[in-house]
């Protein structure tokens, strides 16, 4: 599974790949975790507010920090 967190930088950009990363240690496994700050790559996706949360190319969140368990409820869902 590839897990993108989008974002250029800020606080809550920084945190919710910390949060990603926890959660794919939490639930085992090979899942990678990319941080992509290039804004041209987050238009891409029609994120227009980070940070944008994207598990095997598709959008599953913007414009909030989850938590640890929400990240886990959108690699399972």
């Amino acid at each position: 599974m590839k897990i993108e967190i989008l974002g250029t930088g800020c606080k809550k950009c920084k945190d919710l790949e910390i949060v990603a990363k926890e959660a794919v240690a939490k639930i085992g496994g090979f899942h990678s975790v990319e941080k992509v700050e290039d804004i041209q790559k987050i238009m891409d996706y029609g994120v227009m507010s980070t940070p944008g949360l994207v598990i095997d190319g598709e959008v599953k969140s913007t414009g909030k920090l989850l938590s640890v368990d929400e990240v886990i409820a959108l690699m399972k869902g």
